[in-house]
């Protein structure tokens, strides 16, 4: 199941207010979804941004994929960078771990590789010559 985080349209004609919620991608705008995470209300002179950053933050570790309008709402916020920080803090450590281990992984692996040529070319040699 694909989930967004999208904006669903509240409020009486010509007056839009919408809130921020988690949906599954499949659903129509206005329809079934999972959570409200915030609200949102273009017309007032500032536009209110009202968001659960540690709501947002979930979804956006679990996979949801927030549209064009709520990322920018996110960065408002700064739920956005809060995810940025958490997402590139817990991905670098692991890099380096990684990083290190592979080389000496590959070259193992290739010498294991080069052994086992020598092995058949020396018994096919060893072959022909009988």
């Amino acid at each position: 199941m694909a989930v967004k985080l999208r904006l669903m349209r509240m409020g009486k004609k010509k007056q839009p207010t919408y809130r921020v919620v988690v949906a599954d991608s499949r659903s129509p705008r206005d329809g079934k979804f999972i959570e409200t995470i915030g609200t949102y209300a273009p017309r007032q002179q500032t536009d209110a941004v009202i968001i659960d950053n540690a709501k947002a933050n979930d979804w956006l570790a679990k996979g949801a994929q927030p549209t064009d309008r709520v990322k920018k709402l996110l960065e408002l916020s700064g739920a956005w960078q809060q995810y940025s920080e958490s997402k590139s803090s817990a991905s670098k450590p692991a890099k380096a771990a990684s990083g290190k281990s592979s080389p000496s992984k590959a070259k193992a692996a290739s010498a294991k590789k080069v052994d086992k040529a020598l092995e058949t070319v020396s018994t096919s040699s060893s072959d022909t010559e009988v």
